[in-house]
């Protein structure tokens, strides 16, 4: 509180031009920079060299799922959005605006990112309630020429997959284990398709009902019809207690602080692995679930070991798809990405409480880079 007061804001904008003299304001402003608006007008493409289009996100909200808070509305949102535009600067050079909408209105909102998409060469969805953030990220894929990326679902799947990756290596466990996954919204949908995608045959996924199986009809929607067609091959039913015995890995992505306890963990197979992602409260404290026999225990919290947080993945993955011109973001692309994180932590320095790089690491950028030279 006190830095945040003491800033105003964690975000400025500044001039490129750092000596600004009069015979450069003909140049930027009138009338040089007429020239350049008749050159964009006649050959549109050349926006991406003569503006800072290319290089600028939009970070929309409508502040209806802010972290674990829940629909605290835009004006309250607004610190998480600046926040997400200092790390994109910081880590990948990317100019982020945070855009926070007074309007929950599905179609409002799709038409106002519409109409702002001239300025951006980036759209990042952020914090807005499912399914509804997920029908908004289907229209705009389907209508703008700008790539949209959800980093409740894009992001949190990617690096839940990549600590995935290098926990199960520790245990020693194959893709094949067990996984129960809590929250069916936008991060847990997300999640559910990139593991899906990954190889991961043995997932179930726990929505505040219990399991979500194939043939269930209570408080479902296409998304979670569709999470019932690729998971739970034995259609197992039951609330998360029942359903989490005798599995190897729990992931939670549920935004309910406590839902799992100590006997759900004693119940689970040898050497359990943790992801309590839900922030800022975690699923689980810690220390509980170390006491209570979790092998691996990650949060999505900077306050623990072992953060699986998607700020190692957006300012990293959004530069090489400024840079490339990337229009579609893919199950491919996601899990090549994962790899390229995971793989940032050499075998020799993967330890229980070291599963994931920290933020800082340059390494990440380059992993990246070169992981989706491929990729168009």
């Amino acid at each position: 509180m006190a830095l945040h007061r003491k800033l105003k804001g964690k975000i400025t904008v500044e001039s490129k031009i750092r000596n600004l003299r009069q015979d450069d304001i003909k140049l930027i402003y009138t009338p040089g920079v007429a020239f350049v608006c008749e050159a964009i007008y006649k050959k549109p493409s050349e926006k991406y060299n003569l503006t800072s289009k290319g290089n600028n996100v939009a970070i929309v909200t409508d502040g209806t799922r802010i972290l674990g808070l829940g629909n605290i509305g835009p004006y309250a949102a607004l610190p998480v959005m600046e926040g997400k535009t200092v790390l994109y600067k910081r880590f990948g050079n990317v100019n982020a605006f945070p855009i926070c909408l007074n309007t929950v209105d599905k179609d409002q909102i799709i038409n106002t990112i519409k109409a702002i998409e001239p300025v951006f060469g980036a759209i990042n969805l952020e914090d807005i309630e499912s399914p509804k953030v997920l029908e908004i990220s289907a229209e705009l894929e389907k209508t703008l020429s700008i790539p949209v990326f959800h980093d409740d679902r894009h992001g949190t799947a990617v690096v839940a997959l990549a600590a995935l990756f290098n926990s199960l290596k520790l245990v020693k466990k194959p893709l094949s284990s067990k996984i129960i996954l809590a929250g069916a919204g936008s991060a847990g949908y997300g999640i559910c398709k990139l593991l899906r995608f990954a190889g991961c045959r043995n997932l179930i996924v726990v929505d505040s009902e219990g399991a979500i199986y194939k043939g269930r009809t209570r408080n479902m929607n296409k998304y979670k019809k569709e999470i019932a067609e690729i998971t739970n091959p034995k259609r197992q039913k039951g609330t998360l207690d029942s359903i989490i015995k005798n599995t190897d890995v729990f992931i939670g992505v549920s935004g309910i602080k406590g839902l799992l306890s100590a006997k759900m963990i004693q119940s689970m197979n040898k050497d359990p692995i943790i992801f309590a992602l839900t922030n800022p409260d975690p699923e689980i404290d810690p220390k509980i679930a170390k006491k209570a026999g979790a092998k691996i225990i990650a949060t999505g919290s900077y306050m623990y070991e072992n953060k699986i947080n998607n700020a190692l993945v957006f300012p990293y993955l959004m530069r090489v798809i400024l840079d490339k011109k990337i229009r579609k973001i893919t199950l491919d692309l996601l899990h090549t990405t994962a790899k390229a994180i995971a793989s940032t932590v050499p075998s020799t320095q993967l330890t229980y409480n070291h599963i994931m790089p920290e933020i800082g690491n340059k390494q990440i950028q380059h992993n990246i880079s070169q992981a989706l030279k491929k990729f168009k």
